[in-house]
């Protein structure tokens, strides 16, 4: 019998040492900055990780073994993906599997294609890993932030490698059509790109109209040269538990993805495997109640964002994470001006575009609306109305 999540539950999280909340210990700031939602992971998680708690003894551990097949059967039925079982790689977290693809293909000196506008890790790829970035712009198209996908074609550099994806797109929220991913599969193919998909936000397609495409699932070509990257940490808000995994199907190119990483990246926990385990196994009617919560969340913030003068929202089809345009304010700095007014969001500039904020909205719906009530008034403030 499935049980309904009250998601408007307040929880405290300050004296937790949480780096969300953290950051404006002591003051009257609501952090809606990191992708970290303030919902209670569901209850058969917590109840997975209190029964393995019970046993005491929190060794080395290896993967469970019903953890591969969980994955696979999820895939195959929630995106119509057939994948085999020895194409998993199990990781710490995305991030880290942004870094291996991008060292386990081509030497040092190439060029990595990065999206100009992207959530921020993606930006240090390249230069860790020895490599130049080429940012690809992002153009805005019908209100959808999307990779210009004329520009790759026309100024793919002869060094290129690897480029790295985002779907659905963090900042924006866009999720790309299977006609944008198959013109992007060809110039992969036409220029002997690998493909490294962050697709970390895959559960959480808000836009009915909208169904998420792994790219790797178009054909076997562009199967053998890509590197997909997902977690349940966006999903059942799980982060601090540090667990993902890639699936790479082409045998050599996991070959190389798996040494990028030996010596550097850290084995999972013993926790993150157990969570992982309950919330693809027991997760998806928790997961179907959340994406509803934050349709509603997206759908009052969007209404009230755009009544107020100066901000601008477009829509957004997945994530918890608004990509709002305030540059009709002509700010200096977008992040302090709302940091003053009570509401802390994270500046553009470190997605690559200062004339925006990214709001998380991935909270109790008071909290929201508390945010808006406070943007409101700065905003107000601000013409002298």
């Amino acid at each position: 019998m499935n049980t309904s999540i009250n998601f408007d539950t307040e929880s405290e999280r300050t004296g937790t040492s949480s780096t969300k909340w953290d950051r404006y210990r002591g003051t009257d700031i609501l952090p809606m900055w990191v992708a970290d939602t303030d919902f209670v992971v569901a209850p058969e998680i917590a109840n997975a990780m209190r029964q393995r708690l019970s046993h005491g003894i929190f060794g080395y551990t290896n993967k469970p073994d019903k953890l591969n097949e969980l994955v696979v059967e999820r895939i195959r039925r929630l995106y119509q993906w057939n994948i085999e079982p020895q194409w998993l790689v199990w990781l710490p977290g995305v991030v880290s599997g942004l870094h291996m693809g991008a060292r386990c293909v081509g030497s040092s000196g190439d060029s990595v294609l990065v999206p100009s506008v992207i959530y921020t890790p993606f930006k240090a790829v390249a230069e860790l890993s020895d490599r130049k970035a080429q940012n690809i712009p992002m153009i805005n198209s019908e209100g959808r932030w999307v990779l210009d996908l004329d520009w790759i074609e026309a100024n793919i550099k002869a060094d290129s490698r690897v480029l790295l994806l985002c779907n659905p797109q963090n900042p924006g929220g866009s999720v790309y059509t299977r006609a944008e991913l198959s013109r992007l599969a060809e110039l992969a193919k036409a220029h002997d790109l690998i493909v490294c998909s962050d697709e970390v936000h895959c559960d959480l397609i808000l836009e009915p109209d909208r169904t998420h495409i792994p790219v790797a699932m178009l054909d076997e070509q562009i199967a053998r040269r890509s590197i997909t990257l997902m977690a349940p940490s966006k999903t059942f808000n799980t982060a601090g538990l540090s667990c993902a995994f890639a699936v790479v199907p082409d045998a050599g190119l996991r070959r190389r993805f798996k040494k990028a990483g030996q010596g550097i990246v850290p084995y999972i926990n013993v926790f993150g495997y157990t969570a992982t385990q309950a919330a693809y196994e027991f997760g998806d009617d928790w997961n179907r109640q959340l994406v509803e919560y934050l349709k509603a969340n997206r759908d009052y913030l969007v209404h009230e964002i755009n009544t107020i003068r100066g901000l601008r929202l477009d829509p957004i089809e997945a994530t918890y994470l608004a990509w709002i345009d305030v540059s009709e304010l002509g700010l200096d700095d977008p992040k302090s001006f709302f940091e003053k007014a009570g509401v802390g969001l994270s500046p553009g500039r470190d997605f690559g575009d200062d004339r925006f904020v990214r709001m998380n909205f991935g909270c109790p719906r008071s909290r929201l609306r508390e945010a808006v009530i406070r943007m409101r008034v700065a905003v107000s403030d601000y013409w002298g109305n």
